[in-house]
Parts: C-alpha cells; sequence; structure tokens
C-alpha cells in the first residue's frame, strides 16, 4: 500500500469524526456566498461533497480548511511566469487528499514569488543607477553599470544622439511593435522630423532603459507611468515607493499596479498554505476563523 493511498485513507477515517455542515453554514464561516462554494465544488477545488438523502449538501471540518486554502492561494491575482497556474493545480491537489503533492507545488510557488521579488528589486537598482548617471553620478556610480544598463551617453556614439525607430529596436532589443504601444500608452513622446519620421534622442533612450528594465520585472505599464511623471516632477523620488503606491484617482488597480507589494503579499499568503497544509496531512482538520 502506497503511502499517498494510506495518507488519503486515514484522512478519509478522521473526516467521519469532525463537525457537519450545511452550505450556507460553511459560506458564513468563509465569507462567501452559498453560491460560490457551489462554484467550488463544480470546479473540483474542495473535496467531494456527501449528500443527504433529502438532498442537502454535507460539508466537514476538510471542506472549511479546504477553503481557507484555496482563498489563501488565489487572493493575490498574480498571473506571470506561471504563478497563477502553479497556485490553482497545489489547490486542486490538495483537494484530491494528496498533501504531499500539495505541499511539493506549494513550495515550488513559494521559490517562484520570491525569484519574482528579486527581478522586481533588481529592476528598481538598474533604474536608480540610470537615473544617477543622468544626474552626473560619480565614477563608481557609472561604472556599477557595466551590463549594459547605463545611460544612452554610455552605449551610443556621439554622432547617435538622433535615431530612427528601427536602430532604437536594434539598439535596445525591444521590437518596434513593443515601442508603438509604450508610445500609445503614454510612457514617452517622441518629436519627429520635418519628414515624418521619428527620431530618438539620448534623453529618449534612457527613458526606454528604464522602461524595458521595469517591464522585464512584470511591472505595470501604468505603475511605469506613474513612476516616469513622478522622476519628471522630481528626479529624487522613492522609486519602490512610487511604483508601489497606485494614485487616488485610480478607479482599477492591479496586482501590477503595486508589484513588490503584491509580492510580499503572495509570499505570506503561501507560507500560511504550507502550514495548513502540513496540519491536514497530519490529519488535522481543526481550524479557526481567519481574516482573509
Amino acid at each position: 500500500m502506497s503511502d499517498k493511498y494510506r495518507t488519503s485513507q486515514i484522512a478519509k477515517y478522521r473526516i467521519s469524526q469532525t463537525a457537519k455542515y450545511r452550505t450556507s453554514q460553511i459560506a458564513k464561516i468563509i465569507g462567501v456566498h452559498p453560491n460560490t462554494i457551489r462554484l467550488y465544488e463544480n470546479l473540483k477545488v474542495i473535496p467531494p461533497v456527501e449528500r443527504e438523502p433529502n438532498g442537502y449538501r454535507v460539508f466537514t471540518d476538510r471542506h472549511v480548511k479546504q477553503c481557507m486554502v484555496l482563498r489563501l492561494a488565489l487572493q493575490v491575482e498574480i498571473v506571470q511566469n506561471g504563478l497563477r497556474r502553479k497556485a490553482v493545480e497545489t489547490v486542486k491537489t490538495s483537494a484530491a487528499c494528496d498533501y504531499e503533492g500539495a505541499i511539493t507545488l506549494i513550495d515550488e510557488y513559494i521559490d517562484m514569488v520570491r525569484r519574482e521579488h528579486r527581478n522586481a528589486d533588481e529592476a528598481v537598482a538598474i533604474v536608480k543607477v540610470i537615473l544617477s548617471e543622468e544626474r552626473g553620478g560619480d565614477d563608481e556610480q557609472q561604472a556599477g553599470d557595466g551590463s549594459g544598463n547605463g545611460s544612452g551617453k554610455g552605449c551610443l556614439q556621439p554622432e547617435s544622439h538622433k535615431l530612427r525607430r528601427r536602430q532604437v529596436s536594434d539598439e535596445l532589443g525591444i521590437t518596434m511593435d513593443t515601442l508603438r504601444n509604450w508610445e500609445m500608452n503614454g510612457l514617452l513622446t517622441v518629436k519627429r522630423m520635418q519628414n515624418g519620421y521619428r527620431i530618438y534622442t539620448d534623453d529618449d533612450i534612457r527613458r526606454l532603459k528604464i522602461i524595458r528594465a521595469l517591464r522585464l520585472a512584470n511591472y505595470s505599464l501604468e505603475s511605469i507611468l506613474r513612476l516616469l511623471r513622478q522622476i519628471d516632477r522630481n528626479p529624487g523620488a522613492d522609486i519602490e515607493k512610487v511604483l508601489n503606491t497606485p494614485e487616488e484617482s485610480d478607479t482599477i488597480v492591479y496586482v501590477c499596479d503595486k508589484l513588490i507589494d503584491s509580492l510580499t503579499q503572495a509570499e505570506a499568503n503561501a507560507l500560511e498554505v504550507r502550514r495548513l497544509l502540513d496540519e491536514m496531512r497530519a490529519g488535522n482538520f481543526q481550524w479557526e476563523k481567519r481574516s482573509q
């Protein structure tokens, strides 16, 4: 008999000894509408639900704890680089009583989140270097950009102060469509010659390098635009704070509009999921009401 099968059978036995709840009761415990609980059942993100002879669903403490896992794992909707897919896979694996598998998946998710956090921090550091060089930083600051992420002056020939779009695309490794998209979203305003051709200056190149570094780390266009506007007014602005503080006038705020804060919350949630899965693997389905 495999360990996975034995764990599943022990869990099923202990579940039968726990309290029972109706749909409305478990919905109240979790803090959702009863229809949401029914949706969870249809999506197979909670274990199969038994029914009484009269057709009423019967939930147990295990369902309560699984709902807690589900709500925590999916609360922060970060989708880049497979994070959302990994979170959903963790939830479904846990719902199938495979706690060992779910723990492996949530550990992988935590590593992925931490990697994204490092990338986000590194992007902020790159932006700081570019801005310091633009302000005429000292030799040490300029030397710290040996990776090629410095200002336009560091990589363009003196006669290359004005570049066409194709030249910029080749120079920075940015597609023409991406350049158009950034311009259409207000991240950059490019001057034109009398013949209508766009001309990119050294300042434009530096601005594009800032945008590129932040986009590679999955900052949203909205947060980047917010930063660019702020540093135009105040070059010494707190970059990380601006990137992670949506404006009060923003009616819709997405997780990548405050990326570092979202990643921090996602990691905290994942660590709590890991704790709950450890308890469920041990057959402990007792729960306590927690704020979501």
